[in-house]
């Protein structure tokens, strides 16, 4: 089996690599050969093949159509503020890009052969803001910002693909995911690692939130394991007509109190003395409000949470330990 990683070079997208890397192999199939895609990517342990530039050159898309990857993890993507920053850039990349990786995929199989899997890093982002409560498999997407409107866009086009048979697509929609390394990544919600890496160290941290803000989290090491699970599982166990193929992962839904109380618990440390609240209104609109989510459909599919508070602050900073 020839397994594609696009942004392998991010956070998610090399934590997914690892987790390939370990596992040898998608569900009972040995992964024969493994490619890694990224517009830079750092030195790579084992026999991974790499595929270095941008989604939209003709040269990587090329190569890309030569591998014909039987699965695709396909993450690379231009973040949210960026791409608000630049809607130019993010249709060549987030819309245009993506959609031709799905011709090239589908494409590259002969007569007779079984589609690719393609699983899809979508977004919570194409619910918009603000949510309502609760979040259900049938909530209707408004996108908010331009990241939201392409990942909506790709996922009905995915569906689409998939139901003519020339893909076997599969939509995850990622909430926020921790810990993200300590450099300057321009998301607003880097606060949200920011606290973890903090607190696990005891120095003081600042957060744009109040200490009741709510929101929904995923250690990258889980969100790996749920985009691995994904190529493999049944969709037909989605026994409501989802027909687009699109979920919304499992979630735990926590505080930021909640959270620094765990941290306090695990690294013995005085979290509410370390942490000083300057709320924002705008930031915890987005990034403080999120309500109940309906993610039974997911959990019977076989996607999971990290399970509890300590066990998500475990991955988020210890993964694979």
């Amino acid at each position: 089996m020839k397994v594609l990683v696009t942004g392998a070079g991010g956070f998610i997208g090399a934590t997914l690599l690892q987790l390939l890397q370990q596992a040898g192999q998608v569900g009972h199939r040995r992964i024969t050969r493994l490619a890694a895609m990224d517009r830079q990517l750092p030195a790579l342990s084992g026999e991974v093949e790499r595929i270095e530039g941008e989604l939209q050159d003709a040269r990587v898309q090329a190569r890309l159509a030569q591998f014909g990857a039987d699965v695709c993890f396909h993450l690379a993507a231009v973040p949210g503020g960026a791409a608000e920053a630049d809607p130019v850039l993010s249709r060549r990349v987030n819309l245009d890009a993506t959609l031709d990786l799905f011709d090239l995929l589908a494409s590259g199989r002969a007569a007779g052969e079984a589609p690719p899997v393609v699983v899809y890093a979508s977004s919570i982002a194409v619910y918009g803001t603000p949510l309502p409560n609760p979040v259900t498999p049938a909530t209707p997407t408004r996108p908010a910002l331009i990241y939201g409107a392409h990942k909506r866009a790709c996922e009905v086009l995915l569906a689409d693909a998939t139901r003519r048979g020339r893909l076997d697509g599969r939509s995850l929609r990622l909430p926020g995911i921790v810990a993200r390394p300590r450099v300057a990544s321009g998301l607003v919600s880097a606060f949200m690692s920011e606290l973890l890496h903090a607190l696990a160290a005891g120095e003081p941290v600042s957060l744009p939130v109040s200490p009741q803000a709510t929101a929904w989290w995923m250690s990258a090491q889980r969100c790996a394991e749920n985009l691995l699970h994904a190529a493999i599982m049944d969709p037909t166990l989605d026994t409501e007509g989802h027909s687009e193929r699109t979920w919304a992962l499992p979630v735990l839904r926590l505080s930021m109190q909640e959270v620094v109380d765990t941290l306090s618990a695990l690294y013995g440390v005085d979290g509410r003395a370390l942490v000083r609240y300057a709320p924002q209104e705008q930031v915890e609109a987005v990034f403080g409000r999120y309500p109940v989510l309906d993610d039974g459909i997911a959990r019977r599919l076989g996607l999971r949470d990290d399970g509890s508070p300590e066990e998500l602050v475990r991955r988020a900073l210890s993964p694979f330990s």
